[in-house]
């Protein structure tokens, strides 16, 4: 079972390595997005993890060189008004990719059995059946020509702290820090319990958890590329297509 606990946080990489496995990897990546296109395959990638793990950093270098018109971002904030009025998965069927193309969420579904969970804007019983709705909901997207992969990026509450003071501090990156993050870094402890235990739940062969260690940035967005090069080829040998074909 995959837990935070077990994450080691401290590995570094080379910058020199750094800088040319990320060209090496984007290059990958965009050849990924070619077989995706061509076989109408989607990919969808959901991104969780702490305040200031680097999800950002990370989806910039996985699109970085990809063509835009076939892959879109979703920012996930609190459910508008109007939203509250459906089930909570009908806002994320909205932003879902067409086959061919790739999605990936800036925080995701998860929320619900997460920071709704957390701060109490789930009942108990809502939370609670959530993490069998949800493997339904990847279960579906994955019978029907989607890959579903899940990351959580993480890093320990010193690492958190310096990020959040560099950016009250740096008026390019202000905008970053709420006191939301202030207040949701109160409740780390709990935030682990509730991932761990949501691991556990729902890290599927057809959908799995990816835990990243991200106290290094650079070694955090080489891991994320290459599991995600690594996954859709496994996903494309599975149904006897091959990337190299690309």
């Amino acid at each position: 079972m995959k837990r935070i606990e077990e994450l080691q946080l401290e590995i570094t990489i080379d910058k020199k390595v750094y800088k040319k496995e990320l060209e090496k990897l984007q290059y990958e990546m965009l050849t990924i997005q070619k077989f995706l296109f061509k076989n109408k395959i989607g990919l969808i990638l959901a991104f969780e993890g702490m305040d200031a793990a680097g999800k950002g950093g990370a989806i910039k270098r996985v699109t970085e060189t990809l063509d835009p018109r076939g892959f879109s971002v979703h920012p996930i904030a609190a459910p508008e008004a109007h939203e509250k009025r459906y089930h909570y998965l009908q806002r994320f069927w909205r932003k879902l990719p067409q086959h061919g193309q790739i999605g990936i969420f800036d925080r995701s579904w998860y929320g619900r059995v997460l920071v709704e969970r957390v701060e109490g804007f789930a009942k108990n019983d809502e939370w609670a059946r959530a993490y069998d709705e949800i493997n339904a909901f990847e279960k579906t997207l994955t019978d029907e020509r989607y890959i579903v992969i899940k990351f959580w990026l993480h890093v320990d509450k010193e690492e958190q702290l310096a990020r959040f003071k560099e950016r009250q501090n740096n008026p390019l990156k202000a905008w970053k820090l709420t006191q939301e993050d202030w207040r949701n870094r109160e409740k780390f402890d709990e935030y682990v319990v509730c991932a761990n235990e949501m691991f556990k739940k729902t890290d599927t062969i057809n959908a799995p958890w990816i835990l990243v260690s991200g106290n290094n940035k650079q070694y955090a967005r080489i891991k994320v590329l290459r599991e995600t090069i690594n996954h859709v080829k496994q996903a494309a040998g599975q149904i006897g297509l091959s990337i190299a074909d690309f």
